[in-house]
């Protein structure tokens, strides 16, 4: 009998944790470093996977960099093979934390503060306080915001020829829908 119970007590743990995770395989994150009057440099991978400790609020996502799509296919390979290296630096990532972070408070979009880390092309920058939007709705967390970084951040170096054209300050915006794992 003790057995049983043991064994009972340990599914139930297990259940319980593992509800307390909220997770998708496609996510969508957009980058642009655009400038006016030149030809839009702009990209979006439908294809993130994201995690999201619901108990802690740690949260994590994984980009696969090949993923991101252009209008323009020659913009595409200069990126994956001249500014992102993608053969070198297959993956982009962030861990990090949400400040203040509780289920209960998802009723409406409430805002949160991120910190955490971003790698990309090998290097890693601290981001502090972004902004994120969350909602959940029928066990669907809803995360959506936008940051900028410097491509001089992650050692990646504009050609003379191409550096009125390609901005140095990108904008990356995100949106998730997790769902209970």
């Amino acid at each position: 009998m003790k057995t049983l119970l043991y064994i009972l007590t340990i599914f139930i743990s297990l259940n319980i944790f593992s509800q307390t995770k909220f997770i998708t395989k496609n996510g969508v994150v957009n980058f642009e470093a655009s400038v006016p009057s030149f030809e839009e440099v702009k990209a979006t991978n439908n294809a993130v996977t994201a995690i999201i400790n619901s108990e802690n609020g740690e949260f994590a996502a994984l980009v696969l960099v090949k993923g991101f799509r252009f209008k323009n296919a020659l913009m595409e390979e200069h990126f994956n093979e001249n500014y992102a290296e993608s053969d070198k630096y297959p993956k982009a990532t962030f861990k990090g934390k949400i400040k203040e972070f509780n289920l209960k408070n998802l009723e409406t979009t409430s805002k949160f503060h991120i910190n955490g880390e971003l790698y990309f092309h090998g290097q890693t920058k601290q981001l502090n306080d972004v902004i994120i939007k969350i909602s959940m709705e029928k066990d669907i967390i809803s995360m959506s915001g936008n940051f900028e970084v410097l491509a001089s951040d992650f050692d990646i170096k504009i050609p003379k020829i191409v550096s009125s054209k390609i901005a140095e300050n990108i904008e990356i915006m995100f949106d998730f829908q997790l769902n209970k794992k």
